[in-house]
């Protein structure tokens, strides 16, 4: 236990430590931890004796008062509905039981209830046969009557028919425990927002054919179109109430900006945000009404600011009680007296705290990673592209070396349209401590910026890649590492960049890893437009515009896909991909498999069993992660 005293953390340092590989490729210790509203209660997901559970655990007497196995189930969401009923939204890779299509990775609730010790599944498997027993989108958490009720977004169709399924808005009282469909929408429909007394208030939607998206109000029971914006990618998008129930805060992308704006329900105008909520780029709302309560916004690190004056001071207290590590909200009672934080630094490591304003003092709940006490040095560097676009990037250290003349991965992030910060990274962390530094670029097309995003429009397998090569170049004139000894690794867009660097160039890596990386440009895009039964959609239309192509059919993606281009391969590769990936099939990987063999290459293919594209399972995490350091250490010895 740590003692604030306003505004001084007396904690001792953390000695650094090496940690084994196993300790990264396991899922966390501890994550997912939530606080009750009235910060009485904490949930959280537990290693506990070689397996995973959630633990309900009383912060007023310390007992634990539920311990929920959950074995291989992958859990993406814990968080309180009210003091005794906690959300545990999981996943599968399946397709549902009844219905025709290819697998996708559906979304489940269920609701556990602490004083009676029962779940109850939402939507209920006794419900009518077409409505689906799964979820999409946040759970809306409402108090009405006194009694709790949630509001969120499933699915209805009809078994065994060949007609889309639809959104629908399900509402579940978990006092008397009636759900019921109230409101069943079409192809088009994105969402609803729900207001503080459990009325649906606003539909956002969006018509494909016409490239419209438009926003619906309630007025006098019936629907009537308030805002209507054209957008064939870009779309504004719905964010939640204002910072007044009597409007709704919209984000939108326009003639090369992005800002978010709030929209009157009484007078249908358009306004600002309040100063303290320029920049946002996530919403933190009021866990009953939905109001913007803050925001969150990200440079490095991924920082919190509140509109209330009063609870920004108890946040900065907070802040600067930690100063000499980085501290991130997770989660805070309502009165915002107490909080969990997650600490990353040279002081206190990588850590779930436990905050408690009252009482001023802080206590550890557990290391994110046990037997990872310290996290390896990140530097934040920044290079000019070779057109002098600046790349804002970061690099790991691995322990006990000196920066020089290091081997280096180049470690791609997915997307494209992400990013990567100086937050703890348990893949890159992992590399440094094999003895790599580890460069994560953000090279354009990263969403850093919506300027630094655009300029990656076209740019696929181009300036995108050539920025990734210029990083290598900047750190070698620098003498940090060695430019022999350079290898590229990625997931997902990461593992195109992997394959684009070895087939679309050469000279600048010596082995190339593609973790669920897509090989074959044509019939990726093919696939996406099967998936949504069009010939063109939103989804293939962002990809156009990074790769600079019109659809499937375009000429132009033999140029730039590694599939078409593997006698240029002069390097090993490895490629890994998960059996059950919904977002780059298994194909792309396996195809290019038999190219590279056809063509006499060096090449490995490690097929994980039973994952999906974001390597939710510790045992195949953890082998993805031995057979690439197997790897590297083959063909680009550490030492």
């Amino acid at each position: 236990m740590r003692w604030l005293l306003a505004p001084v953390l007396l904690a001792a340092a953390v000695a650094s430590s090496s940690a084994p590989l196993e300790v990264y490729g396991q899922l966390p210790s501890i994550e997912q931890v939530s606080l009750s509203p009235n910060g009485t209660r904490m949930a959280s997901i537990r290693a506990n004796a070689g397996e995973r559970v959630i633990e309900i655990l009383s912060l007023t007497d310390y007992k634990v008062l539920a311990t929920l196995r959950i074995g291989e189930a992958k859990v993406r969401s814990v968080d309180f509905a009210n003091e005794d009923n906690v959300l545990i939204v999981t996943s599968l890779t399946t397709v549902p039981i009844g219905y025709w299509g290819e697998k996708s990775e559906w979304s489940q609730l269920q609701v556990y209830n602490i004083a009676t010790q029962k779940t109850l599944t939402v939507p209920d498997t006794t419900s009518p046969p077409d409505l689906l027993t799964a979820i999409s989108g946040p759970i809306v958490v409402r108090r009405v009557m006194g009694h709790t009720i949630l509001f969120l977004d499933t699915y209805w169709g009809l078994e065994f028919s060949h007609e889309p399924i639809k959104p629908a808005l399900l509402r579940v009282d978990l006092t008397s425990g009636a759900q019921k469909v109230i409101q069943v929408g079409s192809s088009e429909t994105l969402g609803w927002l729900v207001d503080r007394d459990g009325r649906v208030v606003a539909e956002a939607s969006y018509a494909e054919k016409e490239h419209r998206w438009s926003l619906f109000v309630k007025r006098n029971s019936e629907w009537e179109e308030a805002i209507a914006e054209q957008g064939s990618v870009d779309l504004p998008s719905l964010q939640s109430f204002g910072a007044t129930d009597d409007t709704f805060l919209i984000a939108l992308v326009k003639k090369g900006r992005s800002w978010w704006s709030s929209y009157s329900l009484k007078d249908r105008t358009w306004g600002p945000l309040p100063d303290q909520g320029q920049g946002f780029s996530t919403p933190i709302e009021d866990r009953l009404t939905g109001r913007l309560i803050g925001g969150s916004y990200i440079d490095d690190y991924k920082h919190a600011v509140f509109l209330d004056p009063k609870v920004q001071t108890n946040w900065d207290s907070i802040a600067d009680a930690f100063k000499e590590d980085h501290v991130r909200l997770v989660s805070a009672a309502d009165d915002f007296r107490k909080f969990v934080v997650l600490v990353d630094g040279p002081k206190l490591g990588y850590e779930y705290e436990l905050v408690d304003l009252d009482a001023h003092k802080s206590e550890r709940i557990g290391y994110v990673y046990e037997g990872i006490t310290k996290p390896l040095e990140v530097r934040r560097i920044e290079y000019a592209a070779a057109d002098g676009l600046i790349i804002p990037s970061y690099l790991t250290l691995p322990p006990g070396r000196t920066a020089s003349k290091l081997p280096l991965v180049v470690l791609v992030h997915g997307g494209p349209a992400a990013s990567d910060t100086a937050d703890f990274d348990w893949w890159s962390q992992a590399l440094a401590n094999q003895g790599y530094a580890v460069l994560r670029a953000n090279y354009r097309g990263s969403s850093v910026t919506l300027r630094h995003s655009e300029a990656g429009f076209g740019e696929f397998g181009r300036k995108m890649q050539t920025d990734l090569a210029d990083g290598v170049r900047y750190l070698a004139q620098e003498g940090i590492v060695d430019p022999a000894r350079v290898c590229i690794a990625g997931a997902s867009y990461g593992g195109y960049a992997a394959l684009a660097g070895v087939t679309l160039g050469s000279g600048v890596y010596r082995c190339a890893v593609s973790v669920a990386g897509v090989a074959d440009l044509k019939e990726q895009l093919k696939w996406i437009n099967k998936r949504h039964d069009a010939d063109s959609s939103r989804e293939q239309r962002a990809w156009d515009r990074f790769i600079g192509v019109t659809g499937p059919r375009d000429p132009k993606l033999k140029e730039i896909s590694p599939i078409e281009n593997v006698r240029a391969v002069n390097v090993p590769i490895l490629l890994i991909h998960g059996k059950d990936d919904t977002v780059v099939p298994y194909d792309q990987s396996d195809d290019m498999y038999s190219a590279l063999r056809r063509n006499n290459k060096v090449v490995e293919l490690v097929k994980l069993k039973h994952e999906d594209h974001w390597l939710s399972r510790g045992e195949t995490r953890l082998q993805m992660l031995q057979v690439m350091v197997a790897f590297l250490r083959k063909h680009n010895p550490p030492e």
